[in-house]
């Protein structure tokens, strides 16, 4: 792919755009992004729903009556309703996970918020992972937003990255150090 971007990028951008501008005017914003957060989940943890959004062979009709429950379920706002509607019509469900990323990232932006990745070896409980944060903010201007992913592939220890500043004190990662300097000896 390298530098281009494809149509289905461009596309997902500019639904993102149109939802947070949605949000912004009608001062949704905050409401939306939980909203976009448990469809999230749902798109991630539902085969039924991930299989509505990606299989083509669901007919327009077939969609939009799923998603018109869906929000009635869900009590998403008339803003974040009318928009997963108007995707439904227009035969574009299969951008969700995209925009709901993108939309998301654009919410983090307008807060002047900084991403890092956390990646563990042992499940942290949320006190672990707030006092990770609040370490972590200590040493940037800006509010971090941390997403923690549990990893127990890396055996012991942690991976932390904020933009291109990695911490790696994962023994896998120590592991592999260990085998390349052995085979270059």
């Amino acid at each position: 792919m390298g530098s281009k971007i494809n149509f289905s990028e461009i596309a997902a951008g500019r639904y993102a755009l149109a939802l947070f501008e949605l949000g912004q005017e009608n001062f949704e914003i905050d409401k939306i992004e939980l909203e976009a957060k448990d469809l999230q989940n749902l798109y991630k943890k539902s085969f039924d729903f991930f299989s509505l959004i990606t299989n083509p062979t669901y007919k327009r009709n077939e969609q939009m009556e799923a998603i018109k429950i869906l929000t009635k379920q869900f009590n998403f706002s008339k803003t974040f309703s009318k928009f997963l509607s108007f995707l439904s019509f227009k035969r574009r469900l299969f951008f969700l996970e995209r925009i709901l990323n993108n939309f998301l990232q654009l919410v983090s932006k307008s807060r002047g918020e900084i991403k890092a990745q956390l990646n563990s070896s042992k499940k942290l409980s949320q006190i672990e992972l707030e006092n990770i944060q609040k370490e972590l903010s200590k040493n940037f201007t800006s509010k971090l937003r941390l997403d923690y992913k549990y990893d127990p592939d890396l055996i012991g220890g942690l991976i932390i990255q904020v933009g291109s500043i990695m911490i790696d004190t994962s023994i896998k990662s120590r592991l592999k150090h260990l085998e390349k300097s052995m085979i270059e000896v």
